[in-house]
């Protein structure tokens, strides 16, 4: 790869996580208090439209990163309309105004997440060892916004507001900038189109693998308990009295920066079950430091848990991302990428944003406070159960019959 192009698409990481970050971790707080009368169940409801978004994602970049247009080019058109929509949600005083308006955002940026993949992929000869050098600038881009964040006292001030403003002028950018990005053109040029081509179901086919088939389930399975973490952390680290929680939490992202930059080498000595499980236990484990940690003696068991982001994004996440790129075919590659992608940030997430709301306000106590404990035991139940099923059936295999 042309050291151009490599930063080219490291920049195009950058903005793509630095936009993601800039809102979507203190989401819920913005909604708790930044909105008139809100309450958890409505913080569910907010973090649920990532899930709708990742539901659609596979038609919309089968049909045009597959078929019909060039990624770079559908990925900047869809950043600038995104730059307007963050714009206008930063103004949105309820919910009943804000919630559309995050909705229409999120069908057009979970697409992205599969397009910059794709965009990638297509320039690299050995994606598992080049990707991840790519990937990583994606993580510095979350993590530069959560420290912005932090530095600037957003959350502490209730200016969370200007998360959206940040995240609009960064779209913008990217909007712009994807247009000079490597061509990816359609690879298919048949002149007979199925239905189901034009969907993007064609990847489905990567389902007749077995191996892969229980890879799909399970990442819908964890991605129920990982919807927790994401819905409810900021809120919960800041009811219990935690300074700067966004800062704080960028640890995560610090970790993940570290561990995606060691795994072209653990991927080789591992291989993708061992990672997958690594992943599925940081999940579980994490939950259990939640549940016992505070701001006092346990703090550490707080840090603790963030950090662990590292090994429960890349050791699944990203391994499942290669693993997919792997076994598809080369037509079928954007598409299987939106597969995934419907998988964990759609299906699973979608079940986990419906039942952490409900479940959060269940264990609110008579002083407006949380049962904190008893609310991440849940989801540390749940993942060690998807591990032990996982660890017993999967089989790794190394092709798909097409």
């Amino acid at each position: 790869m042309k050291f151009s192009v490599r930063v080219q698409l490291s920049f195009m990481m950058f903005l793509e996580f630095f936009i993601w970050g800039a809102w979507f971790v203190t989401l819920g707080t913005f909604v708790l208090k930044s909105l008139q009368n809100t309450n958890d169940t409505q913080v569910g409801m907010a973090f649920l439209t990532q899930s709708i978004g990742a539901i659609i994602a596979p038609f919309i970049v089968g049909l045009i990163a597959d078929r019909f247009f060039a990624a770079q080019l559908i990925l900047g058109v869809i950043h600038i309309a995104g730059a307007i929509l963050l714009w206008v949600a930063s103004s949105t005083v309820d919910f009943s105004t804000f919630y559309p308006v995050l909705l229409v955002y999120m069908i057009l940026f979970m697409p992205t997440l599969a397009l910059v993949n794709s965009v990638s992929f297509r320039q690299m000869k050995d994606p598992s060892k080049e990707f991840p050098t790519i990937r990583v600038f994606g993580t510095a881009g979350w993590i530069i916004a959560g420290l912005t964040i932090g530095w600037l006292g957003w959350e502490k001030s209730g200016s969370l507001e200007m998360t959206f403003k940040m995240a609009a002028g960064a779209s913008a950018l990217l909007g712009l900038f994807s247009f000079t990005l490597p061509s990816t053109p359609p690879v298919k040029r048949d002149t007979k189109v199925s239905v189901s081509e034009i969907l993007g179901l064609d990847a489905i086919r990567l389902l007749k693998n077995r191996s892969y088939l229980l890879f799909f389930v399970s990442s819908i399975a964890i991605c129920i308990p990982l919807a927790f973490y994401y819905n409810f952390t900021n809120p919960y680290l800041n009811e219990i009295g935690m300074t700067a929680a966004a800062g704080k939490q960028s640890m995560g992202q610090m970790s993940e920066l570290l561990f995606m930059l060691l795994m072209p080498l653990f991927f080789v000595r591992l291989g993708v079950k061992k990672m997958l499980g690594l992943g599925m236990l940081a999940w579980v484990i994490r939950y259990a430091l939640f549940a016992y940690g505070n701001v006092d003696a346990n703090y550490w068991m707080l840090i603790g848990g963030i950090v662990l982001h590292g090994i429960c994004y890349d050791f699944f996440f990203v391994t499942g991302q290669i693993y997919t790129d792997n076994l598809a075919g080369e037509k079928f590659k954007s598409a299987a990428q939106g597969m995934v992608t419907l998988a964990t940030y759609g299906v699973g997430m979608l079940i986990g944003s419906i039942i952490s709301g409900p479940i959060v306000e269940a264990f609110k106590t008579a002083d407006g406070g949380h049962d904190w404990q008893s609310i991440w035991l849940i989801p540390a139940g749940i993942a060690l159960v998807v591990l032990l099923l996982f660890l017993l059936l999967f089989k790794e295999k190394k092709a798909v019959s097409h």
